[in-house]
């Protein structure tokens, strides 16, 4: 049998990410599942994508482009992005719902300094909704993803998007991801 670990994603009961996941110590970023958290991931190559620390950087998308700023000794950065605070914030919750499918609040406000549930009233008021469904469960130290709810954690840890929340406001729910 295989485990299920988040987001369409599944490992043997032996591998290190059913392992790290059982562990907490299982670590997502935008490439996927991995049990390294917190290491800066370098890009080589057109349209690859770097993060370090609090910054993002995606390289140019042709070849020719490519080769032209490394010929000329210059970085092939297309874009990027300097995260605020509270992106980095956001970050954090994000990536614990999504790898421990549970998310302590008191960790959260020791290491940011801030109120969980002033800082995210908004997020916590869109759960609601959730958790009347069955997909999570909102207490008063913690917020736990249900079985049911693991396999829509996209959509649970997407009420914490504030970019993205700013966005949907007047889409109807799930409408990106189901």
């Amino acid at each position: 049998g295989y485990t299920y670990i988040g987001m369409d994603h599944f490992a043997k009961p032996d591998d290190e990410l059913t392992i790290a996941m059982e562990n907490g110590t299982l670590y997502r970023n935008f490439q996927g599942y991995s049990t390294h958290a917190g290491i800066n991931l370098f890009a080589l190559g057109i349209t690859s994508i770097a993060m370090l620390s609090d910054t993002y950087m995606q390289n140019v998308k042709t070849l020719k482009e490519y080769y032209d700023l490394i010929d000329q000794d210059k970085l092939p950065i297309y874009r990027g992005i300097i995260l605020t605070q509270d992106d980095i914030i956001r970050r954090d919750v994000i990536t614990n719902l999504m790898c421990n499918f549970r998310l302590k609040k008191d960790r959260v406000e020791k290491k940011f300094n801030i109120n969980f549930d002033s800082y995210f009233r908004e997020a916590l008021d869109n759960l609601v909704s959730l958790q009347e469904d069955g997909l999570v469960e909102l207490e008063d130290e913690q917020i736990s993803v249900t079985n049911a709810g693991r396999l829509l954690i996209r959509n649970i840890a997407m009420k914490f998007d504030f970019h993205l929340m700013k966005k949907e406001k007047d889409k109807p729910q799930f409408s990106r991801t189901v």
